[in-house]
């Protein structure tokens, strides 16, 4: 097998088992978004964001990915991050100097207003991410992530930072590290030139409001079970009229939030 580096236009890439080294001179286009990621884990970076489409569109500069490591910020001999609650309580909280320091270095090179470019806390208690959150972020010039550890971050910091906080469910993860990665693949998707087909975005499951349609391809047959002649039909406006009521009807079935938020 070949060592030799891959082509990608203006780009060589060449396969390593090793992590991409994210302090690395950034490949980058003019105008590409990009990501800031506060992290105590920063390894975890680019993880499943390295693959694929999202991958790919890394490489070629489409947008870039910074991982800032929070310990970096630390306090005393030890860089403590961390201490226990106002109050009392179990587990410990972020310290609001440490956070600060962070913010501050992520916010180098970045505008002010927050619609060109968010700052988001990913927390359980946060306002719950969706599609259209995806296409708002992705319609910025860049995010900012700040991924939770132990019990949560001092307030005080959030306040001032005017940080938005965004939750991926009703669950509990140990960090934010797993949700910052969602979130990011579910926006750098909607990046002109990653997808390569703009239609695949606008017909997928939350584009309009609605669950998509099933999805059936070759063999015609499979285990006794046909793909419905519909499909087969060749006749576009009855395809499109089926695949809607298919919609509908999951929408309405599986998520009854969803269809009564499109009713209302």
């Amino acid at each position: 097998m070949s060592d030799a580096p891959k082509s990608h236009g203006r780009l060589s890439i060449r396969p390593t088992l090793k992590p991409r080294d994210l302090m690395e001179e950034p490949r980058l286009v003019k105008g590409a978004w990009v990501a800031k990621v506060i992290t105590l884990f920063p390894d975890a970076f680019p993880g499943t964001l390295g693959l694929s489409l999202t991958g790919k569109a890394l490489d070629l500069g489409l947008w870039r990915l910074e991982a800032i490591d929070l310990r970096d910020f630390g306090q005393g001999k030890h860089r403590n991050v961390d201490d226990t609650p106002a109050g009392g309580g179990a587990g410990m909280v972020l310290r609001p100097d440490v956070v600060d320091a962070a913010f501050c270095q992520a916010r180098i090179g970045t505008p002010v207003d927050r619609a060109r470019w968010p700052v988001v806390y990913l927390s359980p208690r946060g306002r719950p991410f969706d599609q259209a959150t995806a296409r708002r972020f992705a319609g910025a010039e860049g995010l900012t992530l700040l991924c939770g550890r132990f019990e949560g971050v001092d307030q005080r910091v959030l306040d001032h930072h005017q940080v938005e906080e965004v939750s991926l469910g009703d669950f509990v993860l140990t960090g934010g590290e797993i949700a910052a990665q969602a979130i990011l693949d579910a926006t750098v998707r909607l990046l002109p030139g990653v997808l390569g087909n703009a239609a695949s975005t606008e017909e997928e499951s939350f584009s309009d409001g609605l669950l998509e349609h099933p999805q059936y391809t070759r063999p015609a047959l499979w285990e006794g079970r046909e793909i419905p002649a519909v499909l087969q039909s060749g006749n576009h406006a009855e395809i499109a009229k089926w695949r809607r009521a298919q919609a509908e009807a999951l929408t309405r079935d599986r998520r009854p939030d969803l269809w009564e938020k499109r009713r209302g």
